[in-house]
């Protein structure tokens, strides 16, 4: 039955081609969307993700991570005397103005970190080192926002909050959610680029538990010690800094609905070019019935044509979908291929098509044999 589903997918090469191009641009459009969405709760949130920290202080009822506000550097003593507490470090991540070779003002935030810690450091570097941050007035950018930013090399003198400010180190792929790029540098030079700020604030904790200590255990001990202040673990803060980006300004809606649209798009196109393979082929399957084939053999060579599409379509529209998400690396709204993506989609294409081919099965299952007799 796989010979003659395949001869029967191949007898005509138009109507093949219009399948799979509708297959294919079912595909790319469902990849595409979820790429976006994907790339936007990443993005969202990724100076979390990337924090090392097992815990977070911070001011009470902060919206996300982009919004907390200045606390006395003085509760960091108290953090480092509950059990559990290895490392509390001092951490800054303030909205400040970059003023651009134009004199035009950026705004951009300048994640000031501990450079004895682990904490809260860059990463993805290509350029420069953490090291240079040593020095003071130094700052470490992205390089996808060079243009942005007025900058285009290493060692180059720039103003920020007033101040100058020279770039020692490149990251690569370090993205903002917001229209704002990370400006990574010591927290000793973040004080001095963030206004209102003395050497006794900071905005947040980042703490590391001790080995034998979980996350939970700490917290409720951080609580009970720091009740002024919340705690969160960096999954909570990771999991609330997305939701309220992604979710609650509705950009994360806008891209997955886009998704949602594409799926239900996606099963409608591939589900009328299935029919209609199926349709122009009925005679065939006239000509099967008529030589006492049985219904389920039917159904295999319908289900088989529709999984040969399904691979061939997504061969195509996943080969379209690589380049185009290389080519969206560069830009502020990359699209994420993942390979877990990848391999759903697959699966995604074959339950489609196959789903498709139900709704044509019906009408060649009840195919009157003496048709292929008739003029």
């Amino acid at each position: 039955m796989l010979t003659l589903a395949w001869k029967n997918l191949f007898h005509d090469k138009v109507r093949l081609v219009v399948t799979l191009v509708g297959i294919v641009f079912a595909l790319v459009l469902i990849l595409i969307q979820f790429g976006l969405f994907l790339s936007f709760m990443d993005t969202s949130a990724n100076i979390v993700e990337h924090s090392r920290a097992d815990l977070w202080i911070s001011s009470p009822k902060i919206p996300h991570v982009n919004g907390g506000s200045p606390m006395a550097e003085s509760q960091r003593w108290k953090a480092l005397q509950v059990p559990g507490v290895q490392r509390a470090d001092r951490f800054i991540l303030a909205w400040v103005p970059w003023k651009l070779p134009s004199g035009a003002i950026e705004q951009v935030q300048v994640a000031g970190f501990l450079l004895d810690g682990d904490m809260g450091r860059p990463w993805n570097i290509v350029a420069g080192s953490v090291e240079a941050l040593r020095a003071e007035d130094t700052v470490i950018v992205d390089e996808i926002y060079k243009e942005k930013l007025g900058v285009t090399r290493l060692g180059q003198v720039v103003e920020m909050s007033g101040r100058r400010a020279r770039v020692v180190g490149f990251t690569h792929g370090i993205r903002s959610f917001t229209t704002s790029p990370y400006i990574f540098t010591s927290f000793k030079n973040a004080l001095n680029y963030s206004p209102g700020m003395t050497e006794k604030d900071t905005v947040y904790f980042h703490i590391r538990v001790a080995p034998g200590f979980t996350p939970a255990q700490v917290k409720r001990s951080l609580q009970q010690m720091l009740p002024q202040f919340d705690i969160y673990t960096n999954d909570e803060m990771l999991s609330k800094t997305r939701t309220y980006w992604v979710f609650e300004t509705g950009a994360g809606i806008t891209t997955l609905m886009g998704a949602i649209l594409g799926l239900i798009v996606g099963i409608v196109v591939v589900a009328q070019t299935i029919y209609a393979a199926t349709v122009d082929h009925i005679r065939e399957f006239g000509t099967l019935k008529a030589m006492g084939a049985s219904n389920m053999r039917i159904y295999e060579v319908i289900l088989a044509q529709a999984a040969m599409s399904a691979v061939i379509g997504y061969t195509f529209a996943i080969a379209i979908a690589y380049f185009v998400s290389q080519g969206s690396q560069g830009g502020n709204a990359p699209i994420a291929l993942p390979p877990q993506v990848a391999a759903g989609t697959l699966l995604l294409a074959i339950g489609m098509c196959a789903g498709a081919s139900i709704i044509s099965i019906r009408k060649a299952t009840t195919i009157d044999p003496a048709m292929v007799f008739r003029g």
